[in-house]
């Protein structure tokens, strides 16, 4: 039997709870994990953690038809790796045994729009708070901003999201010692993933596991 808390699972446990999603069909099952349940009091075990973007238009656990004490969930503008999220996505891997984590991205980003206007003008934002937001997000999209070859504005900005977000993934899984070696004994993943504020679905796309993988169409 298969162990429900391996990332290929939790990454089905995501991906089959979007599906409810946008395909507006929620379970009986899921709908009672939305209710309050006060033995989460004593603990918590979430299957997966999120790292995602602040955006109103992403509540990550409707998102996956999900509720309390499931995502361990890490929201920032961007989203963007700064030492606090790292911080946050070890404290739930070691203290949790939460081994998939998810860095989801989305069509429609204020905080990649931001970013790539200061790519083409260099004008840098005047709060040093929202700097600190483009300039880690800058590096990972200038060469998809620069070059965009024949790609129109809104897929040279979903390029420039999925960039970004694969970043996040290597520094995540590069970038901690105690996540790497979790990546490296095969005990945690990390997945990139879209979510298209048009249509409702996440497209995983980044560090799928390896029995994900196989089951890609080819």
């Amino acid at each position: 039997m298969s162990d429900p808390r391996a990332p290929a699972a939790a990454l089905e446990r995501l991906i089959e709870g979007n599906r409810r999603f946008h395909t507006r069909a929620p379970t009986v099952q899921s709908a009672g994990r939305r209710l309050f349940d006060a033995a989460l009091v004593n603990g918590q075990q979430p299957f997966a953690i999120i790292v995602g973007c602040s955006d109103s238009r992403t509540p990550v656990e409707i998102i996956f038809d999900e509720g309390f004490g499931d995502l361990f969930v890490v929201r920032v503008a961007g989203p963007v790796v700064a030492p606090s999220i790292v911080g946050s996505v070890e404290f739930a891997a070691s203290a949790f045994d939460t081994r998939l984590v998810v860095v989801l991205g989305h069509t429609g980003c204020g905080a990649i729009r931001a970013s790539m206007n200061v790519v083409r003008t260099g004008d840098r934002p005047e709060s040093r708070n929202i700097r600190d937001i483009t300039d880690r997000i800058t590096p990972h999209i200038r060469s998809v901003v620069r070059n965009p070859g024949t790609m129109t504005e809104a897929e040279i900005e979903r390029a420039a999201m999925r960039s970004k977000i694969e970043s996040c993934c290597y520094e995540l899984r590069n970038g901690s010692k105690l996540l790497e070696e979790l990546v490296l004994a095969g005990q945690v993943a990390v997945v990139g993933a879209d979510y298209e504020l048009e249509t409702g679905k996440v497209d995983f796309f980044d560090g799928l596991p390896l029995d994900r993988q196989a089951k890609q169409p080819r």
